[in-house]
């Protein structure tokens, strides 16, 4: 079997990734993550997973490769990773009462025959409605800079939500596992 590669420094991703059991490493891509003018969220995503993964495959042989992106929307607004508490404030005040889509691209790329193979997969999320001293609180106890929309769905961040709707909840977290498993699965990894 060839050796598989996150590519993604992410300690959220490569834990999704363990749950299927699989051997694999990880490597950071070294990409810029800005998006294009009149770049779509969907596209953004799509595109940003696709050079994650072109970026550590370039470097690697008989291997299959793995890349994610994801974004946060809200009102056409995208919404990446706040980096601070001030600007994790401003996010969770701005999506108070509100829906928010998640867009998590994947791309898997096998080496040894340069197959490609990209998604985007959406979840959506409502968020109820938010007091400053329950936005604090939560960014106190879960600082979640380095999350997409400030939101940490599987610790404390499901305490700000009042629904959740998508087909696999691993996409909120940012590796979709239900799309991965079939993309490996094409791409000749046996799962199970």
């Amino acid at each position: 079997m060839s050796r598989i590669i996150l590519a993604s420094s992410s300690p959220f991703r490569k834990e999704l990734l363990s749950r299927l059991r699989l051997e694999f490493d990880t490597s950071s891509p070294e990409i810029d993550e800005s998006a294009l003018e009149n770049e779509k969220p969907s596209q953004l995503v799509q595109r940003l997973a696709r050079e994650k993964a072109n970026a550590v495959a370039e470097k690697a042989l008989d291997c299959i490769v793995i890349g994610s992106d994801q974004v946060a929307v809200c009102d056409e607004q995208i919404l990446g990773k706040p980096g601070s508490f001030e600007k994790a404030v401003e996010q969770l005040q701005f999506l108070s009462g509100k829906r928010i889509c998640f867009y998590t691209g994947l791309s898997v790329i096998s080496t040894s025959d340069a197959k490609i193979q990209t998604d985007v997969i959406k979840f959506y999320v409502e968020f109820r409605e938010l007091s400053d001293s329950m936005i604090e609180n939560y960014l106190t106890k879960e600082p979640a800079f380095n999350c997409a929309g400030s939101f940490k769905s599987e610790s404390l961040g499901i305490a700000l939500v009042s629904r959740m709707m998508g087909s696999d909840p691993t996409a909120l977290v940012g590796l979709p596992l239900v799309r991965l498993t079939e993309m490996l699965e094409t791409a000749g990894v046996e799962i199970i």
